[in-house]
């Protein structure tokens, strides 16, 4: 009952707060036209399997086992929702789904209504999600529940004494497939033991997808022809950028690809400002007028995870905000990865760093320190590369061991 009320009031405060907040009137319009797509998309004699992520992110750690379920069995129709307007606003044409929708609030009425309107033969929800009703009603329609790639630290509300009560929400999960050995114990502490499997980050199987299958992009092949060296920034922010450029700035040999998380204009207007040498944004270069630039500024989304094959080294942003952004994107390639020091709770980078694949950076001064050694030694750079792509060949293969345990129905 608390569960519940605080969900509700956490859907008061979204619908309050819609008039001045973008992103909340976003979310809260997206839901209520989450039940006209169900009513007017679904097909009541197919066959659904549901998958769920929360935000972008998690939708790429799923994305390896929707297209799997699409290659293998065709039978099946695939319905994804996102709770996140950054997630769904980015992939709501993505291909690989037949439905994609808004998960709405998980109220008993909400729920009760979306299951009236689609009622999948297993639901599949990555990483944190974990929505009590949800649950419940997949456990009452005998749905099968896998929680996949997902993490438990001691700190989350399952292990707290205050969390007590809400932690029974675990017993409808059909199957864990955990990352790490630390989230089995701590399921083993409540009991979960036969239905636990480790099997790491399915994101490893999505990566190394992506690098197979990288884009070909000719503006960017020619900008970077001949240059000694390229590093690529992906995912910035402000926080970054003050690192970055001024290093640029004052090494003409090195060409630098700056991909930065929010491409709005006025943020854009920031970093050229910054700039002192010649620079160019990706929406307006052509096969001369690249060539001549020598900071390629990406103000479009969906190229990075190719981009990053063009580096002899590559900084993943956010470390000096909420957190870093996706690590095995860059690693995938061999290349040497810099990343800020918000980065305890993300397990791939805590690995390269320990084995030499990433570089922690605090400041300007070990920013400069750590760029001057990578710029000036091939042979490190070919060295701590490898540690990177020879990480993420040996953590692949999640996604062949949760699809070999869960139960498909002919």
């Amino acid at each position: 009952m608390l569960y519940t009320i605080a969900i509700y009031l956490y859907q008061l405060v979204v619908m309050l707060i819609c008039p001045f907040h973008k992103k909340a009137r976003t979310l809260f319009r997206g839901q209520r036209h989450a039940y006209k797509i169900l009513k007017e998309q679904v097909d009541k004699n197919a066959r659904y399997v549901w998958f769920h992520a929360a935000s972008l992110g998690e939708f790429e750690q799923g994305r390896p086992l929707m297209e799997r379920f699409k290659r293998e069995h065709p039978e099946f129709k695939i319905l994804l929702t996102f709770f996140s307007p950054s997630g769904y606003e980015v992939r709501k044409d993505y291909k690989g789904a037949d439905i994609i929708c808004y998960l709405p609030f998980d109220t008993p009425s909400n729920v009760y209504r979306f299951f009236r309107h689609v009622r999948p033969e297993m639901a599949l929800f990555i990483k944190y999600e974990f929505w009590r009703n949800y649950l419940w009603a997949c456990h009452h329609y005998h749905i099968p529940f896998y929680s996949v790639s997902s993490i438990f630290r001691p700190n989350k509300i399952f292990f707290r004494w205050y969390g007590r009560t809400y932690a029974h929400v675990l017993k409808y999960v059909t199957h864990f497939f955990v990352q790490d050995e630390q989230s089995r114990e701590l399921l083993a502490s409540k009991g979960y033991v036969d239905n636990v499997t480790i099997v790491g980050d399915t994101r490893f199987d999505r990566v190394i997808d992506i690098a197979r299958l990288a884009k070909d992009l000719p503006l960017v092949e020619r900008f970077c022809k001949d240059a000694p060296f390229v590093f690529v920034a992906g995912s910035s922010w402000p926080p970054d950028e003050d690192l970055i450029i001024p290093y640029f700035n004052s090494h003409p040999s090195m060409k630098l690809i700056l991909a930065p998380h929010v491409i709005g204009e006025s943020h854009l207007k920031q970093i050229e400002q910054k700039l002192q040498r010649p620079s160019l944004r990706y929406t307006e270069a052509n096969e001369k007028n690249v060539a001549e630039a020598d900071c390629l500024i990406i103000n479009c989304f969906g190229l990075l995870s190719s981009i990053y094959r063009y580096a002899h080294v590559a900084y993943v942003g956010g470390g000096f905000g909420v957190g870093i952004h996706n690590v095995p994107e860059a690693a995938v390639y061999g290349v040497p990865v810099l990343i800020g020091p918000n980065n305890k709770n993300f397990r791939e980078a805590q690995d390269l760093l320990r084995m030499g694949g990433c570089f922690e950076i605090t400041g300007q001064t070990l920013f400069n320190a750590v760029a001057d050694r990578l710029v000036s030694d091939a042979q490190l750079r070919t060295q701590r590369g490898k540690v990177c792509k020879d990480y993420i060949v040996s953590n692949a293969g999640a996604s062949d061991v949760i699809f070999s345990t869960i139960k498909i129905k002919n």
